[in-house]
């Protein structure tokens, strides 16, 4: 969604959501796929319809956006969570710890101190609805239970990927890392159960619906085994040069609707 479907105010433009909006009531299948959460995604496609689940969390589930529930889900075992935990602490990184609560709401937890980006980051979706955080509680090391369904941190950039690197040679897990569009000295990094991505996530959806033809669309790195994944594989304008480089189509920015309008030509 970001700096894909996203405009420059990071929301999705009321033209887009015309446009797929329109599509999908038309019968055309139309979904995202992204590592935010439903707590931010509901929030982001509120005026914009569309019929399929979304992918969220980089795959780690999909959402119900009409039933309002998570689908699929995948969690973290016990043991790859030690290691997780043991190697992060390691580099003197921090985690946000993700887990589906009964009353599925996502409870995230963070031990430590914040940095000024981390801070900022729960500041924006402490207040949202179907996210709670629980930040230096004496249980906050506690997942009673046991579904932890991602590790997410955010850093130095060097560090980041560097912890990256060795978590996938040592521990069992499938890793995300990749440049924050919003700060490119600051690293991403995403951490599941394996085989968990959002090119199977893609795989699995498009299956289900017996899909004759999967576009997707991407402008960073973690967008690549997903587009390697589609029948066509698109990169906005915007998109990082190795995202360009294996795209089959390049369009226009995302500021400048180029998803929707990409969509709808290739609809008519």
């Amino acid at each position: 969604m970001d700096g894909t479907l996203l405009g420059g105010d990071s929301r999705v433009s009321s033209r887009s959501a015309r446009i797929i909006s329109e599509l999908s009531h038309d019968g055309v299948l139309i979904t995202v796929a992204t590592a935010r959460t439903p707590a931010t995604v509901e929030p982001l496609l509120s005026d914009t319809y569309t019929s399929l689940p979304a992918i969220v969390m980089t795959g780690a589930a999909l959402w119900d956006r009409r039933l309002r529930r998570y689908d699929r889900a995948c969690y973290i075992n016990d043991k790859t969570s030690r290691d997780i935990g043991m190697m992060c602490c390691r580099y003197g990184v921090n985690p946000f710890v993700y887990t589906f609560g009964a009353d599925g709401i996502l409870d995230v937890y963070y031990c430590g101190e914040m940095s000024g980006k981390e801070r900022a980051f729960v500041e924006e979706r402490v207040n949202l609805p179907l996210k709670r955080f629980h930040v230096n509680e004496p249980a906050c090391n506690q997942h009673p239970d046991g579904k932890v369904a991602l590790y997410f941190a955010m850093g130095e950039r060097e560090r980041i990927f560097a912890l990256a690197g060795e978590l996938r040679e040592r521990v069992d897990c499938s890793v995300s890392c990749y440049v924050d569009i919003f700060g490119k000295d600051t690293g991403i990094l995403e951490l599941f159960t394996p085989q968990v991505s959002k090119a199977e996530a893609v795989r699995r959806l498009s299956g289900s619906v017996c899909a004759g033809k999967v576009v997707v669309f991407g402008d960073n790195l973690n967008d690549i085994p997903m587009m390697q994944a589609a029948d066509v594989a698109v990169a906005v304008d915007n998109a990082l040069p190795e995202v360009k480089a294996i795209a089959d189509v390049v369009i226009g920015r995302n500021t400048d609707d180029a998803v929707a309008e990409f969509i709808r030509r290739e609809a008519e």
